[in-house]
């Protein structure tokens, strides 16, 4: 691979390779100077714990410089056009990581720099979180082809990655929100033509029963703060608690990609509760991404 913008954009074979990867660099997080003597640029259009940790310490853990850039000093599509600017970073870096908004900031970049270019977060797609998460799954002794992952809440960036990782995987994906809520239909539609198995409902307890691994994420995302109101009134039925996790299986995990509202979309009993891998995940982003980067920019 070239970039990673997409889940869908990767092979079956190229994620297992890659899951493989990180949890050898996981076993091992100093192993490796696979980017000894090369700089990535970290582009911040939003703000971000786990991202831009995760990112720096990764960069760093395998022998690199990384470089945070916000979009104060760049002012991208401003100031300067996006393809200028994946030409000169071209010129200075090794790699590029982008959190935006608008999906095209990260394919027109990475369609205009000759270098790597990284999705660390988009409004349609968060594929470095999903890697995170299967590999989470993955420690956890789910099986990536027979497994049942219910989604509950808004089909939102994280959601839609699912989607694209159902296409190369073959676990069921059941996705559990009001009406008008749901993922992304281009991409249900293509995950759907590479035969991924996949329901979109509107039954939050439909979608649990019986599942492997039971996933939530805040129902109003950054950017969509003027929504908070009304989605909190569509979304309240969707909130994961003791009673709808009783629902899945006795040994589910419950993810959650961070950062949470306590007790509106998960309550603090099953976030803290024994069934939580929330923050064995959100340690995974380092290892999946160290592994992208690896792929990408160590060769």
């Amino acid at each position: 691979m070239t970039d990673f913008i997409s889940i869908a954009d990767i092979d079956r074979t190229k994620m297992l390779e890659l899951f493989d990867l990180a949890a050898s660099l996981k076993a091992d997080r100093t192993g490796t100077d696979a980017l000894a003597g090369k700089t990535v640029a970290l582009i911040f259009h939003k703000p971000s714990l786990r991202t831009r940790v995760s990112f720096e310490v990764g960069v760093a853990e395998l022998g690199g410089h990384p470089m945070y850039v916000t979009d104060a000093e760049i002012k991208m599509g401003q100031r300067e056009s996006t393809y200028d600017i994946g030409k000169v970073l071209e010129r200075y870096v090794h790699g590029i990581m982008i959190r935006t908004f608008a999906h095209s900031n990260a394919t027109e970049l990475a369609d205009a720099a000759g270098i790597p270019v990284i999705n660390g977060l988009t409004d349609l797609l968060h594929p470095c979180q999903v890697m995170g998460d299967i590999l989470t799954c993955v420690e956890r002794g789910k099986n990536v082809d027979e497994m049942v992952v219910s989604f509950v809440g808004d089909g939102n960036n994280v959601a839609n990655s699912w989607v694209n990782a159902a296409g190369n995987l073959s676990f069921e994906l059941r996705i559990a929100g009001p009406s008008g809520y749901q993922p992304d239909p281009e991409l249900l539609s293509a995950a759907r033509a590479k035969g991924a198995n996949i329901n979109v409902m509107h039954d939050a307890i439909e979608a649990v029963a019986g599942a492997d691994v039971v996933y939530t994420d805040v129902w109003t995302s950054m950017g969509q703060e003027e929504e908070a109101k009304e989605r909190e009134a569509q979304f309240r039925s969707f909130q994961v608690n003791d009673e709808l996790l009783s629902r899945a299986k006795a040994d589910a995990i419950v993810l959650h990609c961070l950062p949470a509202h306590r007790n509106d979309e998960i309550t603090d009993s099953v976030m803290d509760g024994p069934q939580s891998a929330v923050f064995d995940q959100a340690e995974n982003r380092l290892h999946a991404q160290k592994a992208i980067m690896v792929d990408l920019i160590g060769g």
